[in-house]
Parts: structure tokens; C-alpha cells; sequence
């Protein structure tokens, strides 16, 4: 490596920011910023973060999470050798890449000899790029020929891109770039805490309000970002869809609807006006708890402005209603005019650093490479083309995320995973847990020796975002390249190798390239013509451009690739239905599957901190994050704590009718009374993700992560418990 700085990407969320990485110097990149499982790494990685003030997504700004990203690469912080479990001893113990690669493809192929294909299951992730992405999806359907795969970004924004799909024939998180965010006369922001998930993201808001526009921030705390608002909307957790339809039924009395608009470009519109219509502002009022004048407040802020913008987060799109509650917010956007036009429209904030593009290249289980359908003959004839495979061969369409984990140890028995660390970040994590453990043969390929990775009979080190270069796709839909800026240590391999080497193992000695621009052209060819067209974009392309936007198809008749501009704005001359028309979706409220009663009185809903990241298997590991934010925590109001009689720091059980959590309490006036928080990054006692209810969508099946039922019981001395008693006024503060 020689001295100049790499221009490279963070490999955390879906901001993707811009960094350079460069060589470290003395005193920088130390020991002393990473640690695993509490000790000191042995060396430094190599380099350090840098800003890139030229690129346009974060224009240099880093959160913590990326400043620090580097300490990871420190080979005392992650794993640098295959590990295999001793039969006698159950002990995970050092082995070589033959021994470890003949294990798993062994235990892959006797299972799918002793139960069928579909005994063998793939779950990747959200980070891992596009190449792997689209290696790992092929490698499930050819290699192993099983229909189970499917991947972690299932819990990020499934339901948005359900909604997409219904409403606009296409689904890009942001079918605008974020910058235009800033440009906007209104923003509605709904469930999302960018000041502590996307720090970076929150100067467009504040260039927001410093241009003139509106922010309304629709979350049940009085969050970081919430405080920048100027309006705050608190309702109940699992109102959402109840919210929103109070909001379009205000547009409709008050007149504020564009019928111009809505005749020209958008059909359905007299089944949803009806449905919302039934959601008279006092019933929303006592359903969510926010008071009428707000509600009308919200909509003379949304429609006053010239133009306007709904933004949606995990809040309200991880509940067994996402998809719904999504397509109401998109209906107040078609109602109002303020779609498919520029500076207004509808966008989901992804969350993982490559939720989208991991979905769009066939880790989901219905999909395809270039999103198309794995139930589409049309999709399959292409990609089988691509793949050189018949048709036929290509398995159909298999579970879902939550499914496939619950299947784990009884339909599905061994299981390959890439990037994810579901012992944490599930719901209903105890129980998938106990899959987990009864799976008759687990692999698992990541960086770190994550809770996930501890659990099984072979662990693969594989390189890092700063050790291999690959593409990725950030919430704007803007292909970006990730370059590598070092070796990885010596007996640690890419994932592209891993795939390469167990494919050969399982008889497919061809079709699993391990550079990643071969991958990528690959990819390119199989998603042409699909409706993420990637054929259009090239590596070079990517860096002379700070990245390409999709749809990007390479033009007909022996067209350059750079012929294309790519599409950084959707929708502004037809949407991608069959007919160019908007399609609305008539929703009505229904309440969460599991509501509030005598045994458990208060909601629980969940979220992220500033420091931490996911299920924390990487950030947990590095010393500057751990010491800003070492442990969970539960947030509850002055009110419930006063009940409790508890102070704050003392330890508190959370109990939901899957499990117990205990963490520390942290009073704050800045969450509604009938509701507590907790972070989901930790294992152990305070793993928050033990509570949560997986119940589904059924649209997106995407589990009911931000609300269920719980009760408190203060811990005292020696483990005693003593429940919470609380009555109704703290259950429904608006009654």
C-alpha cells in the first residue's frame, strides 16, 4: 500500500459516507481504540479515517461509529483464523481453511442429502455488498439448490418497500438525493432519531429550517431529533396508521386535496378518500393521544408550505400493520400533490449500510438479481440465462427472515450465515436462540465472533469493508464503491473466496468468481432490464461520478455503459405501474397485535442509540463506542418511576409474555407515561429483542419489533421483583 489516502465508504448505515483511509501514523490507530471480548487488540489496524469534504452525501461529516470504523481492522479485535468445534470437547478450536471448508460443505451436503434441499438454509445480511449479496443468493439457488434464504434487512424496510411497490410499481428507499431534503418546504419525519442513527443526515434538516421550510417529527419520545422540530407529534407506539389517516381526513374536509393531480396521475383515490374518511380527528385523538389541534396544526405545516415531503423510519414500518401504515403516509403524499414531483414526494430513510442493494440482488426470498420476482417465468428464463442453468433448476420462492429462523432445527437443518447476528437482533430472540441451537450443523462466516457465530460448528473469518472493494447502494439509490485500502491479515479470506471454495466443495467449480468487478459484471448482466438495472454502471463510472443512480440500463444497439445518466429523481413523468399511474391503497386502523392489558399495562418499543450500532457486534468491540454508551438501558417517564419507586440507574425488569429483560432505569420526562424504551444492541440479561413480538405483516412479513406489551417490575436487593401496578391514566394518557 503506498502513502496516498483511499477514497473509500463507512461500512455502517445506509448514509454511506464518504472517508479516506490512510496509512497511521505514530500514535494513531493503537491498541488502545479497539478490543474484543474486553481485551486489548494486539497491534493497530494499519490506517486511519480521514474525511472526504468532496463527497456530496455527508461532505465530510462523521459520526462517531465511522471516525472510529478503523479500530476493527486490528487483528487482536476480530478473528484471523478459522475455528471448528471439537466433537468430544464441544470446544470451538483453530483449523485450517481445508479442514474448515470441507466441514461445512460436508455438513451442507449430508443434510440436503438425509432431508432434501430445503433442509439447508441461507441467511445473509444487510452489510454485506452487492457482489456478495448476489453471489450468496446464487449460491443458495445453484449451488445448494434450496428455496430457503432470505436475509436481516427483512427487519429494516421491508414494509416500505411493500408499500412501494403497491403505490409506485418500484421500490427505492429515497426516489429523491437526500439533498433535496434540504430544498423542501415541509418535511414530516416518521420514526426516525437521525441525530443519534444518521448524524450526518441531520444538517439537511437544520439547512431545512434555516431555508425557511418545517420540520414535524412524528416519534413517541422527545428524541435529539425531535427537539429540532417544530412541531413534535408523540403518539402511542402502533398508532402510526391511525395518524395518518386523521392527517389525510383533515386534507379532505378542510379542501386541501390537489384533484388535479389526483385525476391526472393516480388511480383508487375514491376507495382510499372513504377509508380515511371513517377516521374522524377525535377518534384519531383518542386512539394516539395527540391532541386534534395538533393534527391540524400538522396539516396547515404540510400543505401551506410549496412544496412538501414525507420521510418514514423503522417507527412505523417494523409493525405487523408496516405496510399499511406506510401506504397511508404515501396516500397523504398523492392526495396532496406531493409525489412525483420535484422537492416533494414520498422516501424511506434505510437503514443498513446496503439494506438496499442487499434486497434488490436475491438475498430475499422471492427475488431475483435487478428485483426481479423468483416467481416471474419471464425473471427466471433471464437470470437462469445469466447463470447458465435451466430454468427448472431454480428453486421457487421460501421463507421469510423470522419464518426461516423459526423453522431452524425442524424443516430447515443446517443453516449457512453471512453478516448477521440473529441471537441479538431478532425478535423473539430467546426463542430463536433455541433454533439456533438445535440446528444440526450451523456455519457461520463474519469478522467477529459475534453471539450468532459462537453457537457454531465451523466459524469463517472473512475480510472487512477496508480489505476488499465492492459496490454498495445507499438509501438514495446511488451506487457507490467501496475500495480496498489493505491486505486482510494472513488466515482470513473475503466472502467471495468463502462461496468460491464451498461452491467447488458441493461440485459447481464454475460460476463463483472471487474478484469483485468480475461479480459485478455479472450482476450488471443479470439485472438488465429488471427494475433495479444496474447494466448501465460500471466500477470506473462509479469513481469519476461519487456514484451512479438506478435504474441505469446501458442503452440499446451496442450503446456505451456511460450513455445512461442514471435516474437520481423518480417518478417526475410517470410512475412505474403498467399504466404510469400512482396507485392509492385504501388502509384502516387496526390496533397492534398484542395490546396493553392488566398483566402487562405499558408498551415497550425499541430502537437505536448514537454509539452503538445493530445487534453492537462490531461496535461493542470498539473502546470509544463502548465507553459512550457501555450497556442497555430502559427509558420511562418520571410517573411510571415514581410508581416503581425507583431511582434512576437502579435496575428494572422489563417482562413481555416471551421473556424478561433487566437493565438500568433512565427517568425522563422525554417519553410518554404508557410507554417505555429500550436499545436492542446488547445480549445477555438486558437483550431487549427477548421481549419483542415476531409476529408479521402479512404483506412484508416484517415482525412487530416497535411495540408490545409489557410490565415492570422493580429488582431489589438479592434479585427480589415487585410488579408495577399502573392504571389507566398511564396507559392512555389522552382518556
Amino acid at each position: 500500500m503506498n502513502a496516498a489516502t483511499v477514497d473509500t465508504h463507512c461500512p455502517y448505515c445506509a448514509l454511506q459516507c464518504g472517508m479516506g483511509l490512510r496509512p497511521a501514523g505514530p500514535g494513531t490507530g493503537t491498541a488502545a481504540g479497539a478490543r474484543a471480548a474486553g481485551a486489548p487488540a494486539a497491534g493497530g489496524p494499519g490506517v486511519e479515517v480521514v474525511e472526504r469534504p468532496g463527497f456530496p452525501v455527508n461532505r465530510g461529516a462523521l459520526c462517531g461509529k465511522g471516525r472510529t470504523a478503523a479500530e476493527l481492522l486490528a487483528p487482536g479485535a476480530r478473528l484471523t483464523t478459522p475455528l471448528v468445534r471439537n466433537t468430544d470437547t464441544g470446544v470451538l478450536e483453530p483449523a485450517g481453511w481445508d479442514e474448515a471448508l470441507d466441514r461445512v460443505a460436508a455438513g451442507l451436503r449430508r443434510t440436503g442429502a438425509a432431508h432434501g434441499r430445503d433442509a439447508v438454509g441461507v441467511f445473509g445480511g444487510g452489510g454485506l455488498t452487492n457482489e456478495k449479496a448476489y453471489a450468496l443468493g446464487k449460491f443458495a439457488r445453484v449451488a445448494l439448490g434450496t428455496s430457503q434464504i432470505d436475509y436481516n434487512g427483512r427487519f429494516c424496510m421491508s414494509s416500505a418497500a411493500a408499500a412501494h411497490g403497491r403505490a409506485f410499481g418500484l421500490d427505492r428507499g429515497l426516489p429523491f438525493p437526500l439533498a433535496d431534503v434540504a430544498r423542501t418546504g415541509c418535511v414530516i419525519l416518521v420514526g426516525s432519531n437521525l441525530a443519534e442513527t444518521m448524524p450526518p443526515a441531520l444538517r439537511y434538516l437544520t439547512e431545512l429550517r434555516e431555508n425557511g421550510g418545517k420540520l414535524i417529527v412524528v416519534d413517541p419520545r422527545r428524541t435529539r431529533t425531535a427537539e429540532q422540530a417544530d412541531l413534535h407529534l408523540a403518539p402511542r407506539p402502533g398508532t402510526d396508521l391511525a395518524l395518518a389517516l386523521g392527517l389525510l381526513h383533515l386534507v379532505v374536509a378542510q379542501g386541501r386535496t390537489d384533484e388535479e393531480f389526483i385525476a391526472a396521475r393516480t388511480s383508487g383515490w375514491a376507495e382510499a378518500r372513504s377509508a380515511a374518511m371513517a377516521h374522524w380527528p377525535e377518534m384519531v385523538e383518542r386512539i394516539t393521544g395527540v391532541p386534534v389541534p395538533q393534527l391540524r396544526e400538522a396539516v396547515e405545516l404540510f400543505c401551506d408550505a410549496a412544496s412538501s415531503m414525507v420521510l418514514t423510519a423503522r417507527g412505523p414500518e417494523q409493525q405487523a400493520k408496516g405496510t399499511d401504515t406506510v401506504g397511508a403516509w404515501i396516500n397523504l403524499c398523492l392526495a396532496t400533490g406531493r409525489a412525483g414531483r420535484e422537492l416533494s414526494g414520498y422516501g424511506c430513510l434505510t437503514g443498513q449500510g446496503n439494506g438496499q442493494g442487499g434486497r434488490e440482488h436475491g438475498q430475499k426470498a422471492d427475488q431475483l438479481p435487478g428485483y426481479r420476482k423468483l416467481d416471474d417465468p419471464a425473471a427466471r428464463r433471464h437470470v437462469a440465462e445469466v447463470w447458465g442453468v435451466d430454468p427448472d433448476e431454480l428453486p421457487g420462492p421460501g421463507r421469510s427472515a423470522y419464518e426461516l429462523l423459526d423453522a431452524l432445527g425442524r424443516d430447515v437443518r443446517a443453516l449457512l450465515l453471512m453478516g448477521s447476528n440473529p441471537v441479538v437482533s431478532a425478535p423473539r430472540a430467546a426463542h430463536v436462540e433455541e433454533r439456533i441451537r438445535s440446528l444440526d450443523f450451523l456455519a457461520v462466516a463474519d469478522v467477529v465472533l459475534s453471539e450468532t457465530a459462537a453457537l457454531a460448528d465451523v466459524v469463517l473469518p472473512v475480510a472487512q469493508w477496508a480489505e476488499e472493494t465492492g459496490t454498495t447502494t445507499n438509501l438514495e439509490g446511488r451506487v457507490l464503491l467501496r475500495r480496498r485500502a489493505l491486505a486482510p491479515p494472513p488466515g482470513v479470506r473475503t466472502d467471495l473466496e468463502v462461496l468460491n471454495g464451498l461452491a467447488a466443495r458441493l461440485g459447481r467449480e464454475k460460476g463463483f468468481p472471487t474478484t469483485p468487478e468480475e461479480v459485478f459484471d455479472e450482476l450488471r448482466r443479470a439485472s438488465a432490464g429488471g427494475p433495479a438495472d444496474y447494466s448501465g454502471i460500471t466500477y470506473r463510472r462509479i469513481a469519476e461520478e461519487d456514484g451512479v443512480f438506478w435504474p441505469c440500463p446501458q442503452l440499446p444497439e451496442g450503446g456505451s455503459p456511460t450513455d445512461h445518466p442514471g435516474t437520481p429523481r423518480l417518478f417526475l413523468d410517470r410512475f412505474a405501474t403498467p399504466d404510469g399511474r400512482a396507485r392509492f391503497v385504501p388502509v384502516t386502523h387496526r390496533p397492534a397485535d398484542e395490546e396493553t392489558d392488566d398483566a402487562y399495562p405499558v408498551v415497550l418499543t425499541t430502537g437505536r442509540v448514537l454509539s452503538q450500532y445493530q445487534s453492537g457486534a462490531q461496535t461493542r468491540r470498539v473502546a470509544e463506542l463502548n465507553a459512550a454508551e457501555p450497556g442497555p438501558f430502559v427509558q420511562l417517564h418520571p410517573r411510571l418511576a415514581e410508581r416503581l419507586g425507583i431511582a434512576d440507574g437502579e435496575p428494572v425488569a422489563v417482562v413481555s409474555r416471551r421473556g424478561r429483560a433487566v437493565a438500568p432505569a433512565r427517568v425522563s420526562g422525554a417519553i410518554r407515561p404508557d410507554t417505555v424504551f429500550m436499545p436492542f444492541h446488547w445480549p445477555g440479561e438486558g437483550r431487549a429483542n427477548t421481549l419483542t413480538n415476531p409476529a408479521l405483516d402479512p404483506t412484508s412479513r416484517m415482525p412487530e419489533f416497535k411495540v408490545c406489551a409489557v410490565r415492570l417490575e422493580a429488582v431489589r436487593t438479592g434479585g427480589a421483583v415487585e410488579t408495577v401496578e399502573v392504571g389507566g391514566s398511564e396507559r392512555n394518557p389522552g382518556a
